[in-house]
């Protein structure tokens, strides 16, 4: 997408592209995007007018980009039909026309949104400013990573690794197999790790969420990439979605219990409580 012009938009739904015509005739139409970016679940379109499409997908958005000639075919988000039909369909809120090809903005329960706003501005918004550093990013350190948690000392490790405010991105997958990589009961409270094992756990995460990005995600389902492939991640997940069968480091059977009020798969046998 960058370096594509934005020849027009369209759209059907007022409150998931919340922008007055004034600022999309002047700051998007004829606009050049110049990069694509993501913060936390937030995903950043930057357009050389100083302004940039802010975007969440919340429960089932989706943006499916494809070439007029249908050679490049690109989804991602909910997965849904939308993402590998044809488009427009009824789910389908905003339509970027890039000149040789279009970005569709779906959303079949219309939670999402799609914002224009001053690039300088963006920092500002509230979600961000809320929001924790990126586990992946290359100025976060292990020690950082351990500061930030001690804010939730006396909050279960688990439940403190899904709050957005404190680490940015972890959801239930990625939490519970770096908590048993790093051999760390979910439950246990954060008080009662060692700096030592919450240094392993920030190592292990990292490798968990690469892994993931180089086999294109979880999502196994309807969700496709650029080269028409489903995300292969579970395929190599330890405990995740494997409950009922043998550890992979001691053969104890896997189970599944709840924390944080989320499904949570553990080896009771590597991950002991720490009461």
């Amino acid at each position: 997408m960058p370096g594509k012009r934005v020849v027009s938009v369209w759209f059907d739904w007022p409150k998931g592209f919340p922008n007055a015509q004034t600022d999309i005739d002047e700051f998007l139409i004829g606009a050049h995007i110049t990069d694509v970016k993501r913060r936390a679940k937030v995903l950043l379109i930057e357009l050389d007018s100083q302004y940039s499409l802010v975007i969440h997908l919340k429960m089932t958005g989706q943006l499916v980009f494809r070439s007029n000639d249908d050679h490049v075919r690109f989804g991602a988000g909910h997965p849904s039909e939308s993402l590998v039909g044809k488009l427009p369909d009824s789910s389908t809120r905003v339509v970027l026309d890039l000149g040789d090809s279009k970005l569709f903005f779906n959303d079949s329960r219309k939670f999402g949104w799609m914002r224009l706003l001053p690039t300088a501005e963006v920092p500002n918004i509230n979600f961000f400013k809320k929001v924790g550093p990126e586990p992946l990013a290359n100025d976060f350190t292990a020690e950082q990573f351990v500061e930030r948690l001690r804010r939730r000392n006396k909050t279960g490790i688990k439940a403190a690794l899904l709050d957005q405010t404190v680490i940015a991105g972890i959801g239930n997958i990625y939490a519970d197999e770096s908590l048993f990589a790093a051999t760390i009961h979910p439950s246990t409270r954060v008080i009662n790790i060692s700096d030592q094992q919450l240094k392993k756990l920030f190592t292990e995460l990292k490798a968990v969420l690469l892994l993931s990005i180089e086999k294109g995600g979880s999502t196994d389902r309807i969700y496709v990439n650029h080269e028409v492939k489903r995300g292969s991640y579970l395929t190599f997940a330890k405990v995740f979605r494997r409950d009922g069968k043998p550890c992979p480091n001691c053969g104890t059977i896997i189970e599944k219990i709840r924390v944080a009020g989320r499904g949570t798969h553990i080896c009771p046998n590597c991950q002991k409580a720490q009461l």
